[in-house]
């Protein structure tokens, strides 16, 4: 009887009056629907949701989970099979979604009031698009146009008073002229005004993927094809923009323009944010990781000379600068102790047999050198150099080693001509040497 007492006093304590509910399309594409609420640094586990045989799901939400940015995530990789909404704390979350389509909320007046002022705008600013298309300079359907921008966009902000989504719609709000303009001042202006409205300390903006979204659209979108000095203006003013008491988002929307220039290829303008604001701010947060990971890959662009390291060619000390007579050198980080090198290896020597204007440096990575001393006797024609401690061998991270093989290709003059993302990739490379 007393365990029923308990439960009895215990139970109203936790309520369940909202959930987020959903409908994933089609079914047997999804199992689970992962639950996180979203901060500024991380997006902490709340729960999930499985599907049943028709892709429905419904997670409970209790009166201990706060208002704020929230995130449901569908698949693997998590970081780019996700989509934020917001909850209000008293309003349940429903949505239809499938990967052609999108999210779909049929219930939260907030995400709803979000998706219609988007389509609205979206809707006048096509309008304005169509306008200047026409080499338009007609000033009475100018105004017009505007005035109807201007209108949506005062709608909105009234009906969104008092609700989250007001951040949003607030921080979204656009450049409307005064008086006419021709293409290329509206063009011109629009940039201008594009990042000004955006308050990158709001702590809800912060926690949503809002300013990743509108930092991104002005730094790829803002100008058609735009060229290395374009892009380096739009990140310049991207961090003019955000204030630094704000550092840990200016740090971490830098860091992000960073990824997206490494994943282009473009490793001048990944060095151009890192010398200029990266590295100053990852020292600055104590960010050893960001710090360690940009240094390395600084050090090891295509087009700069390889980091120097010291080398003992029979009981001789030099160092990979010093070392002379071939047209290309490939060094390859490995270790005794890795099953994948010792398979691979012996394919890398066949590959260079008929190279005879490569180098092979092979670094071994060691705890110790028994191994290394009798694997290395199996590639006489390589040059080779042991480096103790393994993974805390300095030159783990000066060359952001973080798996074995690794492989650089050098020329004569030790700069670095490619990085060779395995086997396969090396294989094509060395056939065009």
């Amino acid at each position: 009887m007393k365990k029923i007492i308990v439960v009895l006093v215990v139970l109203p304590l936790i309520t369940f009056a909202q959930s987020v509910t959903g409908t994933f399309s089609p079914a047997e594409d999804f199992s689970y629907a992962f639950l996180y609420h979203a901060t500024p640094e991380s997006a902490n586990y709340v729960n999930r949701g499985e599907l049943d045989s028709i892709g429905n799901f419904e997670i409970q939400l209790d009166s201990t989970i706060a208002p704020g940015i929230y995130k449901i995530v569908y698949a693997t990789p998590p970081e780019e099979h996700n989509f934020d909404f917001i909850y209000d704390g008293k309003e349940t979350v429903a949505f239809k979604f499938s990967m052609s389509r999108g999210v779909e909320f049929t219930q939260s007046e907030e995400n709803k009031l979000w998706t219609s002022y988007l389509k609205s705008i979206d809707m006048v600013n096509q309008t304005i698009s169509n306008y200047y298309s026409k080499d338009n300079n007609d000033e009475k359907g100018f105004t017009a146009i505007f005035k109807t921008l201007k209108d949506t966009q005062t709608a909105y902000e009234e009906l969104a008073k008092d609700k989250l989504v007001f951040n949003f719609i607030k921080a979204n709000r656009p450049y409307i002229p005064t008086q006419y303009e021709d293409i290329s001042t509206y063009s011109q202006n629009l940039k201008q005004h594009y990042l000004s409205q955006v308050d990158f300390s709001n702590y809800l903006l912060q926690s949503s993927s809002y300013l990743i979204d509108r930092v991104s659209a002005y730094v790829f979108n803002m100008v058609a094809n735009p060229n290395e000095a374009t892009y380096k203006a739009h990140v310049d003013d991207v961090a003019a923009a955000i204030s630094n008491k704000d550092l840990i988002i200016k740090t971490s929307l830098l860091e992000m323009l960073w990824h997206r220039f490494v994943a282009l290829d473009n490793n001048n303008l990944a060095n151009y944010i890192t010398e200029n604001y990266l590295l100053d701010l990852a020292k600055a947060t104590n960010n050893n990781v960001l710090e360690d990971m940009i240094t390395s890959f600084k050090n090891t662009s295509i087009g700069t000379k390889a980091p120097n390291f010291d080398i003992t060619i029979d009981g001789k000390n030099t160092n990979l600068h010093q070392i002379e007579g071939s047209e290309n050198y490939l060094i390859v980080f490995w270790s005794s102790a890795c099953s994948h090198c010792l398979k691979e290896l012996p394919e890398v020597k066949k590959l260079v047999a008929n190279q005879p204007h490569l180098k092979v440096i092979a670094f071994g990575l060691e705890d110790d050198d028994s191994n290394w001393d009798i694997e290395i006797k199996k590639y006489p024609d390589f040059i080779h150099q042991k480096g103790l401690e393994k993974w805390d061998n300095p030159i783990v991270k000066t060359y952001g080693i973080s798996a074995t093989p690794t492989y650089f290709l050098l020329d004569a003059s030790k700069t670095i001509k490619a990085k060779p993302t395995d086997f396969n990739d090396l294989k094509t490379i060395l056939k065009s040497l």
